[in-house]
């Protein structure tokens, strides 16, 4: 296939993906609103989202002009092609416009989700499952088309005007394209740790008071927090998440781009990701149409049926991928193909490994729940031990992918193309993000709908629909996690290879010896940067939680009437606390990134931010399994209470599930998600800011 076929591809896949999620939008918009006051309380949820993102953005928006600033000065030393700040800029706005989308869509379709329940299970399914399509779509959709559209314009301009010292056409395309995946990288991480301090801060202060305290059910209007709570599920869980899985899914196109020079396959190689891509766009879209539930709320048949949609997609990208690397790059680099195989197999594994973890249909979690009949000590306890457990599987299965990728790929006669096999890897995993994205971001819709069938009293056989939905969403969360921060390990190790050649073509000889002393400081310090991450974010969740707390309180005691249901309470307040918190709270942690490996290599040398990026990659990936899992398990022991077992809602053992579930809360919805984004974030400005540290390094 030609060059110019191939992008053609990317965009109209691209194209396609934005159409199909329109046409979802229109059929969500059509459903029935409900009654007057689940519009209303959808309204108010929609209001503090969106006053929470306007300022979220004001804030984002200082950082990426400071980084512009520096950027272009380093491009006016010579540091950097002219490109690189634009494409920084435009990298973050569609991460950014990928979540707010996703969430507009989310904010309106809570209140039609429960309306749909109250027919039927499969009905409420089908708004909140297109509702988390569109999400995915839209990420799928906005991430190929700026792909395709930068490329585009990079190899019409260096076709036609003098290359950079130092670089082929090639090496300047994809080095401009990786700076887009740092603008990316940088919108999610800011979209992730601010969303998830907030919506983590208001669900913990809710629960706490609420549930533990005063002993009304979840979702209670008499909760202040309440709203609050379900504004943190759409700002958190689809803004924070769709800008997460956006950088996830650009950034291991633009990573395996970057390996293709080395690997000597050409433009093809670079344009494979690329059309990859477009190929699992059709198959998301394909496999959205197998999604249908019957009437029985279980997640046994719940499961099933996203099983269906997500099985549909990945044997259409397991066919198309082998006659896409057969007429783009031939039958000599068939092992290209298998490389894919491996990555697309590996997350399907991974994500069964999550849902065996996570999900009160097995033994893990319940065995959690049953440790709630000795208190909340023993939950905490159990919880902690099923998601240490957890990491066993995804380390092997990706460990396993690595070396599987790698070889079919041609490693053991080349090296490049093995590290290239790793990369395309990556982009196999992530193939099927238009439906696995939406698995994962339905759940915060069913979340939310069932809020809104509690206060706006709706008949119970509504909540337990909108239940059964919620606790399905809490395993397909972790598994989307699962392919995150799996195809976060195989692309960070594509990023660390492209650093390593950034430097090669710089002129630099890198010695990554593990008896290299800067390697290995390199390594402890690169190990102990998620654990900081985490400490910081936590600890923000903690102070957030505690002033949405004495608020609650405060409320309860203040406001007569409000626990008899006579007195409306004060949302907006605690809104108005959630959002300054994640505002002052997100900044530390996400500067962290950008800021450690720079130092590192400033006052160490290169080779110790080859070993930061190893160790981090290392222990970042184990993290953040386990804390994912933890926390999805904790959440479904719960539920698992709830629905009657070991006492049912108001016993001991709930209480005591309640209390693993507020630990396990900035777990999975804070902390372990922001990690997948700080290992790559660091390893794409290592390789942007590779020349600068390479001249004024203390280490030459």
């Amino acid at each position: 296939m030609s060059e110019g076929l191939l992008v053609l591809l990317t965009f109209l896949g691209s194209c396609l993906a934005l159409m199909f999620a329109g046409f979802l939008t229109v059929f969500i918009l059509k459903q029935d609103e409900g009654n007057k006051t689940m519009r209303e309380i959808a309204a108010a949820v929609r209001e503090g989202a969106g006053a929470y993102l306007k300022r979220q953005y004001a804030v984002i928006s200082m950082f990426f002009v400071v980084v512009f600033c520096i950027l272009f000065y380093l491009v006016s030393k010579g540091f950097l092609v002219i490109f690189v700040p634009f494409a920084f800029l435009s990298g973050g706005f569609f991460s950014g416009l990928s979540g707010f989308i996703g969430m507009s869509i989310a904010t309106r379709s809570s209140n039609r989700t429960a309306q749909a329940a109250s027919k039927s299970l499969n009905a409420g399914l089908r708004v909140a499952f297109s509702s988390g399509a569109v999400m995915g779509l839209v990420v799928v959709g906005l991430g190929l088309f700026d792909l395709s559209v930068w490329y585009a314009i990079l190899n019409w301009y260096y076709s036609t005007h003098a290359l950079p010292h130092d670089l082929d056409k090639i090496g300047a395309i994809t080095s401009t394209l990786l700076t887009f995946g740092m603008g990316a990288s940088s919108m999610a991480l800011f979209a992730r740790v601010g969303g998830g301090i907030f919506t983590k801060g208001a669900d913990v202060g809710a629960d706490l008071v609420g549930k533990v305290e005063a002993g009304i059910p979840e979702d209670d209007p008499r909760n202040p927090a309440v709203i609050a709570d379900n504004v943190g599920d759409n700002v958190g869980d689809v803004a924070g998440m769709g800008a997460d899985l956006y950088e996830s899914y650009v950034g291991s196109i633009v990573a395996t781009m970057a390996l293709a020079s080395a690997a000597g396959l050409g433009i093809n190689g670079i344009t494979v990701p690329m059309v990859m891509a477009s190929l699992g766009v059709v198959a998301s879209i394909i496999g959205t149409f197998f999604v249908q539930s019957g009437e029985e709320a279980r997640q046994d048949v719940l499961l099933k049926a996203l099983r269906t949609g997500v099985y549909t997609s990945s044997v259409i990208i397991a066919v198309g991928g082998y006659f896409l690397v057969k007429y783009t790059l031939g039958m000599e680099h068939i092992g290209v193909y298998w490389a894919i195989f491996a990555g697309l197999l590996a997350g399907n594994l991974i994500g069964l490994m999550t849902e065996y973890f996570t999900s009160h249909k097995y033994n893990p979690t319940r065995s959690i729940a049953a440790s709630a009949q000795t208190g909340p000590a023993t939950v905490v306890i159990t919880g902690m031990a099923v998601g240490m457990l957890s990491t066993v599987f995804p380390v092997l299965i990706v460990g396993v992918a690595i070396l599987a990728s790698f070889y079919l790929a041609g490693g053991g006669s080349n090296y490049n193309m093995g590290l290239y096999g790793i990369g395309i890897a990556a982009v196999g995993m992530l193939s099927t993000l238009g439906i696995t994205l939406a698995t994962d971001a339905y759940g915060p819709v069913a979340d939310n709908a069932g809020g809104n069938a509690e206060m706006a009293k709706l008949p119970p056989e509504v909540r337990q629909r909108t239940d059964a939905l919620d606790a399905l969403g809490n395993t397909t969360a972790a598994t989307g996690k699962g392919f995150a921060i799996g195809s976060a390990a195989l692309t960070a190790l594509a990023l660390i290879a492209a650093y390593r050649d950034q430097l090669i073509i710089f002129g630099k000889t890198v010695e990554t010896s593990l008896m290299n002393p800067q390697v290995l400081v390199g390594l402890f310090i690169g190990g102990m940067l998620p654990y900081l991450f985490s400490a910081l974010t936590m600890g923000a969740v903690g102070r957030v939680a505690e002033k949405i707390v004495m608020e609650v309180r405060r409320q309860f005691k203040e406001i007569k009437g409000l626990m008899e249901g006579k007195a409306k309470a004060d949302y907006a307040e605690c809104v108005k606390i959630a959002t300054a918190g994640a505002q002052k709270e997100m900044i530390v942690p996400s500067i962290l990134a950008i800021v450690a490996p720079v130092l590192t290599g400033l006052l160490m040398g290169v080779e110790a931010v080859v070993g930061l990026l190893a160790g981090a990659t290392v222990s970042g990936f184990v993290l953040a399994v386990m804390m994912a899992n933890s926390g999805g398990a904790w959440d479904n022991a719960k539920k698992y209470i709830e629905e009657g077992n070991y006492g049912g809602k108001g016993s001991l053992a709930h209480k005591a599930g309640v209390v693993g579930d507020t630990v396990g809360d900035p777990f999975k919805d804070t902390s372990g998600p922001s990690i997948n984004i700080l290992i790559k974030l660091m390893s794409m400005v290592s390789i942007v800011f590779a020349s600068f540290v390479l001249a004024h390094s203390l280490f030459k």
